[in-house]
């Protein structure tokens, strides 16, 4: 703020790892209003010391597959066994149309929709149905004016958790159970592991990029899909596929059960 004079609302969300993605909402909401012209939302982190191991380790977060650490990150594997800590950060510049277009920004996007809920359920552990990680999708879906057979990729949460990847999937193919033969989702925590805090903002310019480049990034080791888990939706494994994406939506969901979701759509002028 300090370096670029921006002297509008200047704030930390602070709810795990849904943070960036409700600074994203916040921003996308404050600009609906009319109060901003522009914001700056995004996230940080940098948990790779002994606190951050420490804490995930106590809690039994983190994947024990510390002699193949390179797979360890394997979303609906059956042999998955925790989250990878990520360090890094990300930020993206949300600002309306006419502001956008008055500076002569490259419109990399339109984003269009967000749905916030809370789990009420348990301090780390999701609802196992996915209740409200169902509702937030559909909010954002709402909020979007969309149905749900228009959006075409869902980044998904997919920490790689033996807890937190049957809900998701479960309340993603219950939204677009109409539509899932055409939808394509995958978990990218399996490439860059779980950055916390700053998930949101790195997976939502993902799904800004698939959206621009036409790509849906993979979903990468997951050799094995856990029985235990009913998946009937691509998840794209392996290597990415070519895929004309005009309507993307990006999930991520906090301990504590805070669950966002936000829709970005391909800029056509």
């Amino acid at each position: 703020a300090i370096r670029h004079d921006f002297r509008g609302a200047n704030y930390g969300t602070v709810s795990a790892c849904a943070s960036a993605s409700h600074a994203i909402g916040d921003a996308f909401n404050m600009i609906k209003l009319g109060k901003v012209d522009a914001v700056v939302a995004g996230g940080s982190e940098a948990p790779v010391n002994p606190v951050g191991l420490g804490g995930f380790n106590s809690m039994r977060a983190l994947s024990e597959c510390n002699d193949n650490y390179q797979i360890a990150s394997r979303p609906f594997d059956k042999d998955r066994d925790g989250f990878v800590l990520g360090e890094g950060a990300g930020a993206l510049v949300l600002e309306s149309l006419d502001h956008a277009i008055a500076r002569g920004a490259t419109i990399y996007a339109e984003l269009i929709g967000s749905g916030m809920t809370a789990d009420a359920f348990h301090s780390t552990l999701p609802h196992p149905e996915g209740r409200s990680v169902y509702k937030a999708m559909a909010f954002a879906i709402e909020d979007a004016g969309i149905t749900p057979d228009q959006v075409d990729y869902v980044n998904l949460h997919g920490t790689s958790t033996p807890a937190g990847d049957p809900p998701e999937i479960a309340a993603v193919q219950r939204l677009f159970e109409k539509c899932l033969d055409k939808l394509h989702v995958s978990a990218t925590k399996s490439m860059t592991g779980h950055l916390l805090g700053a998930a949101g903002a790195i997976e939502a310019i993902a799904t800004v990029m698939s959206i621009n480049d036409g790509i849906i990034p993979p979903t990468i080791n997951t050799a094995n899909i856990d029985p235990k888990i009913e998946v009937k939706v691509d998840l794209t494994l392996g290597k990415a596929v070519k895929k004309d994406v005009k309507i993307a939506m990006s999930n991520n969901f906090g301990f504590g059960g805070q669950n966002a979701a936000v829709i970005f759509r391909k800029f056509e002028n």
